[in-house]
């Protein structure tokens, strides 16, 4: 299973400044989180949002693993009996809240690391900054162009340092190919093909969520493929100028005859491809479907539900500043799942085809194809790494809890310029799938695209 959170939303805690900043003034330094080293005081960490990614990979791994670097000193949600079945679960001792200024102004942490709905995260991340923190923001940065400038705002004002956690980034095959590209294996880049594929059943399970909603997630354009969007900025090493897109929702929601709440008790669950018993999963039994009765969130949502929302099939095309031109799209009902990546470049193409949750995927290892104009195929085979999103969870937060100032070469970690620039392809290109226009990235905030991707 994936990321998951509650749906309903959050109380509002501040109005933000509409005030224009400029755009230098959210560039940050590639050390974005400086945690206090062992014979100093730890990190004092707190979390809002204890969903399934704040209770497990913001949660309890970080417990677990950095114990001599972090204290936990608050939990924040909405749901008081998830809020208890997840700091049982993390397995700490610190006070629990339902109030998000309670719990700061109690616990005083100098992190809060924010995992709610994405369409809230600007409001902890704004109150959190304004109240003393350093940020560690689950993806996507928020969920459209207004909240995304009040963040702007805010980071500019208080000067706090915002993470972003785009662990794909740090996985070894997605850095070899960093490495390929910074050294213009195929020459100079001119054009990238990068096409994802969720399956039917992850690619479902964002249609029985929250996910499904616009006004929670954004829909996929900014919730799943703010990471695609990422690692294009960061693999291309500039910035996107303009986006065209068009999108549709062909397969889920509305598109079926039949329908109910949820999956428990569906009078259609022998004929329905999608029916899932959440209750065979205890973790997910425990942090949801036992939680249901203090918010009405139900965990296993019917897929064919009408108020869904979002897009299931999306495509665009972005230009960057420095002129590479990018072929995008992600189905979401695929019978396997994964993506291919192509780079064009003066000198030949360096390609990837990445399988996931696929039952006959045997190797151990991915592999990067390069061939040269006029020239030989070369292959490059880089070994599975353990942990989560291809090894990039632990590398990811090794790089904020214990070592934030180790050499960065290939410039992995990711501050709110980063988290923005993901996110504004997406609200363009949903915004350009609405109105049949392109949408230039400049007239979105007060960030102006650069040639050259600066850092943070």
């Amino acid at each position: 299973m994936r990321k998951q959170r509650h749906p309903v939303s959050r109380r509002e805690f501040i109005k933000t400044s509409g005030s224009a900043v400029a755009a230098s003034m959210v560039a940050q330094p590639a050390a974005l989180i400086m945690p206090r080293r062992r014979g100093s005081a730890k990190m004092r960490y707190a979390i809002v949002g204890t969903g399934i990614r704040g209770t497990t990979m913001w949660g309890r791994d970080v417990a677990q693993e950095y114990r001599d670097y972090v204290d936990f000193v608050g939990l924040c949600d909405i749901n008081p009996g998830r809020l208890a079945f997840a700091k049982d679960y993390i397995g700490v001792d610190c006070p629990t809240f339902t109030d998000f200024s309670e719990m700061m102004r109690q616990t005083s942490p100098d992190t809060l690391c924010v995992t709610t709905v994405d369409g809230t995260h600007d409001q902890f991340i704004v109150k959190g900054m304004e109240m003393g923190c350093d940020i560690v923001a689950e993806k996507p940065l928020t969920t459209d162009q207004s909240k995304c400038q009040a963040i702007l705002d805010a980071q500019a004002r208080t000067r706090k340092n915002i993470t972003v956690t785009f662990n794909y980034r740090y996985s070894p095959h997605r850095t070899k190919i960093k490495e390929l590209l910074m050294a213009e294996r195929v020459g100079r880049l001119t054009s990238v093909d990068f096409h994802w594929y969720l399956d039917v059943f992850h690619g479902a399970d964002y249609f029985r969520r929250w996910h499904g909603k616009e006004r929670y997630s954004g829909t996929l354009f900014v919730h799943k493929a703010t990471h695609h969007f990422d690692l294009l900025n960061w693999w291309v090493d500039s910035e996107p100028e303009e986006v065209f897109a068009y999108g549709g929702l062909e397969y889920y929601g509305h598109n079926n005859p039949y329908r109910y709440t949820n999956c428990r008790g569906c009078p259609h669950q022998d004929r329905c491809q999608h029916y899932w018993d959440i209750t065979q999963d205890e973790f997910l039994t425990g942090l949801y479907a036992d939680q249901e009765h203090h918010d009405g969130y139900l965990r296993d949502g019917c897929v064919w539900a009408i108020n869904i929302d979002i897009f299931d099939k999306m495509a665009a095309q972005i230009r960057y500043m420095n002129g590479v031109q990018v072929s995008y799209s992600c189905t979401t009902y695929s019978p396997y799942e994964g993506y291919r990546i192509a780079f064009n470049g003066t000198k030949g193409r360096l390609e990837a085809w990445i399988k996931e949750r696929q039952p006959w995927q045997a190797e151990d290892y991915d592999e990067i194809r390069v061939t040269d104009n006029f020239g030989a195929t070369e292959l490059i085979q880089i070994p599975h790494a353990g942990g989560g999103h291809g090894g990039g969870d632990t590398r990811l937060r090794d790089r904020i809890f214990k070592d934030p100032t180790a050499p960065d070469p290939y410039r992995h970690a990711a501050g709110v310029r980063d988290g923005a620039m993901s996110i504004l392809i997406g609200i363009a290109a949903r915004t350009s799938v609405k109105t049949g226009e392109p949408v230039k990235i400049a007239s979105m905030t007060t960030l102006k695209p650069r040639r050259v991707r600066p850092a943070g």
